[in-house]
């Protein structure tokens, strides 16, 4: 009887810990947030295969592929897929400045799992839509890391974000305002 109150106590002791440190952390911009390995792109990694299943299911019917894969929208997903993910297209132009889609198979190389929970749910500049990560379940999370990571690493990495004001070589798509 003692034991099993002493270990209940120890997990409320652990989840509410727990709790605390994800509750207080303060949201980090997607900059800041450093990559696990500097070599993890040529570490061989296995994958579950029921993981990364999912993971590309998500990403197909999130619509990831739209922004993240060019031309994947206007040709109504007729990209092969072994070119998705690999950002490019129009920049996209507003009030907060001009960001342009992440190549997520170059960014994703480089973080760990837990790393990529965390910019899941870090707020980021429109358009992309952050919001929809945040209410993802982990397990939903997880299964997008495996998936893109997967795919291993192509393509080359989107231009820099520019504040408002400062005009991109690169076409982009206006926002009203």
């Amino acid at each position: 009887m003692k034991k099993r109150i002493i270990c209940g106590s120890a997990a409320i002791l652990l989840t509410g810990l727990t709790s605390a440190v994800f509750t207080t952390a303060a949201p980090r911009p997607r900059e800041s947030i450093k990559p696990a390995v500097k070599t993890a792109a040529a570490m061989p990694v296995a994958f579950d295969a029921t993981l990364v299943e999912r993971g590309r299911y998500i990403v197909k019917t999130a619509g990831c592929n739209d922004c993240h894969t060019p031309g994947y929208a206007e040709t109504a997903g007729g990209v092969d897929e072994k070119q998705w993910l690999v950002g490019g297209g129009p920049g996209w132009q507003g009030g907060w400045g001009t960001t342009f889609p992440v190549n997520l198979r170059l960014f994703m190389q480089s973080l760990s799992a837990e790393q990529w929970l965390t910019v899941a749910r870090t707020p980021s500049r429109p358009p992309m839509p952050w919001f929809a990560l945040r209410d993802m379940s982990d397990a939903d999370l997880v299964a997008i890391y495996h998936y893109v990571r997967s795919l291993g690493a192509a393509g080359t990495a989107a231009p820099d974000y520019l504040p408002p004001g400062k005009p991109s070589a690169a076409p982009v798509v206006k926002f009203p305002g």
